[in-house]
This record gives C-alpha cells, sequence and structure tokens, in this order.
C-alpha cells in the first residue's frame, strides 16, 4: 500500500498528516500557511513527490445537518487544484477540531495560544479515520 496524506484545509492554515507505508497510522507532519495558495499547493505536492503519495484525503467540514456549507464549498475548491495529479477523498470532518483540543487537553499540552497544534492534531484524526475504515 502507498503512503496517504491527509490534510485539515483552514481559511489561514493547512494541517498536513501521512500514513505509514502499510496504511495503519497516521503520523503529524507540520501546518502551512494557507496563503499564498500556490505556494500551499506547491508544498502538498512536493510532500506528496518525496513520499510517494497518490492519494489525499481532505477534511471536509459538513455542517451537522450533512449538507455542504460554504467552508466545504472552500474545501472542495482548494482540493480541485490537486485531482489532476492526486486521488483525492473526502472525509466528514466535523467535531474534529473539538476532538483534537480534547485529546490535546488530556495530554497536557497547551493549546489555546497555539492553532497549529490544533490543526495538525486534526489532520492526524481525519487522515486515521480514513485508514480505520480501511
Amino acid at each position: 500500500m502507498d503512503k496517504v496524506i491527509g490534510l485539515d484545509i483552514g481559511k489561514k492554515r493547512i494541517g498536513i498528516a501521512i500514513s505509514d507505508i502499510m496504511g495503519l497510522i497516521a503520523h503529524p507532519v507540520e501546518t502551512i500557511s494557507r496563503e499564498p495558495e500556490e505556494s500551499a499547493i506547491e508544498k502538498i505536492k512536493q510532500l506528496c513527490k518525496d513520499n510517494g503519495v497518490k492519494k489525499i484525503v481532505a477534511g471536509l467540514p459538513k455542517n451537522m445537518n450533512n449538507t455542504i456549507g460554504e467552508q466545504a464549498q472552500d474545501c472542495i475548491k482548494f482540493t480541485e487544484k490537486l485531482k489532476n495529479e492526486y486521488e483525492i477523498i473526502y472525509e466528514d470532518e466535523r467535531l474534529t477540531s473539538r476532538q483534537a483540543e480534547y485529546i490535546l487537553a488530556q495530554t497536557g499540552r497547551k493549546y489555546t495560544k497555539n492553532k497549529q497544534l490544533v490543526d495538525l492534531k486534526s489532520a492526524c484524526i481525519i487522515l486515521q479515520q480514513y485508514l480505520d475504515r480501511k
């Protein structure tokens, strides 16, 4: 199995996680700035190239009533720039930020002033959800 990259795409930052070669465990990679968008796309492409990734799991922030809102449309628009080169899979990411905050709080990590840490943990949760189903 090839490695898979997971993305938590926000308005300001993108959390990135990657699977192990067996496709069992998601590992945090980094958080990058979304702006300028072209630079963020190139950074993701380079990570994919460096790790032999062909599949990207992007968190899709659906509304609580399961509809596609403004944030989800923004995520889809962003990933459209990657779909010609990579298989894009959307993973429901409702409440992953809250889950990430809870996990970080339980481990004693200070996340309230470090939103990058939450984005990174959210990317891991999104990717791990996908890997667990496989």
